[in-house]
């Protein structure tokens, strides 16, 4: 294959706070690209109804765009291929499903998901792995006319071999083969008529022309399915790469419930987005020490695909601090550090909304950093005695703590008022009064009992550091419980 016909794409789902590792992959596709001087080209992956929204695809975007990437082809330009929505390609995908199920390659299926569900458990109890057992491989085609006529809803599953294994070569891990046994019997589309994951991503691909499919380890396994599909299609599939996960130091799974993985947290702390990439584009390139400071084109000249690494991406936030630092000192002139300040304060409109609601509580401007300064702040630095002035027990209050956490996850949009909705109704479920929820929250948010307004804050804030201010006060108020603090 040509170098000039490389076409690659990053295709996230815009269900949540785009993460570090989208942007971690779209960076390997970025560079691969321009290594090839091919294509790199966004899709919209929003089979997911229930949980994508046009705010989190925005938020995609604008973080993409923060991270320095551009895209040839996408929703937001178009292009030859487009629509590059998935929801707006519905209707594209039918055909190919009726081809897969005309050709004996696909089934009906009326399981209700109560059924599916008895059926799974009684696997796990059983010590096996929850997998579709087959019970409508066995209907007649009289039967599946009949109950598709009376208009029972239904998926569409794809058949898998009984026999054998899928062997393919992929660009990272090699020859690969993976037994047909582990694989399901994927559903392909839905009772709503939209396509799962794994038949978009095909039909989408093929038509999109991409001719190499670069991401996540975690999709090694569902190569099979994907191969399978178009060998039902008669299509030939682009070549595959999974690059390793990003991890912890301790080799464990980066996940926000461990770390701040979202990009706007790393936007609101004020990292520079020439910096973040170029600690992800180490991940990908060969260096000697002392040449670690890297722009995005010198990246592209250093970039081997051939050459990757299995071993695992180590997330060293320390790392990332350093590679900050010397991006700050030795690679902004004085005007544009000052231009970079200023932008950065403004971001969400921080510093025009945070003196708004300043200005009634002040008596003079130089109480403004004491007042204000926790908008602004990397880490609060928070200890016990912040915590002194609430009145309620510490064990109250990492109750509380831990509730509203998961309660605050379940917020599509982002603002006081949704805030304030959701705060009062986990204060109603944990039977207290709303002041009783505020007064720790308000500590863990600002690090002090005299601040801003706690609703407007969290909405300047942003969900990414409010997740993660309220993790470090849930630790300091552990350690206050049963030491009589």
């Amino acid at each position: 294959m040509a170098d000039s016909a490389v076409r690659v794409r990053i295709a996230p789902s815009p269900t949540g706070e785009p993460h570090v590792g989208t942007a971690y992959i779209a960076l390997f596709n970025y560079l691969f690209a321009k290594k090839h001087g091919g294509e790199f080209i966004l899709r919209i992956e929003d089979t997911d109804a229930t949980r994508s929204t046009p705010e989190f695809e925005k938020k995609v975007l604008d973080a993409l765009k923060w991270c320095g990437l551009k895209w040839s082809e996408g929703p937001d330009i178009g292009g030859p291929y487009g629509p590059y929505r998935q929801s707006d390609r519905k209707d594209i995908y039918k055909p190919y499903v009726e081809k897969i199920v005309a050709n004996g390659h696909g089934f009906r299926c009326f399981c209700t998901p109560e059924r599916l569900e008895q059926m799974r458990e009684a696997q796990r109890a059983a010590g096996k792995p929850p997998k579709y057992d087959g019970l409508c491989l066995s209907l007649s085609a009289e039967e599946v006319t009949a109950r598709v006529n009376a208009g029972e809803p239904h998926v569409v599953r794809m058949k898998i071999p009984t026999e054998g294994s899928c062997k393919f070569h992929d660009g990272v891990y090699g020859d690969v083969e993976i037994p047909w046994d582990a694989v399901d019997m994927q559903v392909l589309l839905k009772a709503d008529g939209m396509p799962t994951y794994h038949m978009a991503n095909v039909v989408d691909d093929h038509l999109m022309k991409i001719t190499h499919v670069a991401r996540g380890e975690e999709w090694l396994a569902s190569v099979p399915k994907h191969i399978l599909i178009y060998q039902y299609l008669g299509l030939e599939p682009p070549k595959f790469m999974h690059l390793s996960l990003m991890r912890n130091a301790d080799k464990s799974k980066l996940s926000k419930r461990k770390n701040p993985t979202s990009i706007s947290y790393y936007t609101a702390l004020g990292y520079l987005p020439e910096a973040l990439m170029n600690f992800l584009g180490l991940f990908f390139i060969q260096i000697a020490e002392g040449e670690e400071l890297l722009t995005m084109e010198e990246l592209a000249e250093k970039f081997d695909p051939e050459n990757l690494s299995k071993a695992g991406a180590i997330f060293d936030i320390q790392k990332l601090d350093w590679l900050n630092a010397r991006w700050i000192r030795e690679k902004l002139s004085e005007e544009e550090f000052a231009a970079r300040v200023f932008a950065w304060a403004s971001e969400n409109d921080r510093l025009k909304e945070g003196l708004k609601l300043s200005q009634s509580r002040i008596s003079k401007l130089g109480e403004l950093p004491d007042l204000a300064g926790f908008l602004f702040k990397s880490d609060l630095g928070l200890q016990p005695a912040a915590f002194a002035g609430v009145k309620t027990s510490p064990e109250e209050m990492l109750e509380v703590l831990n509730t509203v956490q998961p309660d605050l996850e379940k917020i599509f949009e982002w603002n006081k008022e949704s805030i304030e909705a959701e705060l009062r109704a986990s204060a109603e479920r944990m039977g207290k009064k709303l002041k009783a929820v505020v007064a720790p929250l308000f500590v863990a948010v600002s690090g002090s009992q005299r601040s801003l307004p706690l609703f407007d804050s969290m909405e300047l804030l942003g969900r990414s550091v409010v997740r993660q201010r309220l993790k470090v006060a849930a630790q300091v108020v552990a350690s206050m419980v049963g030491s009589g603090k």
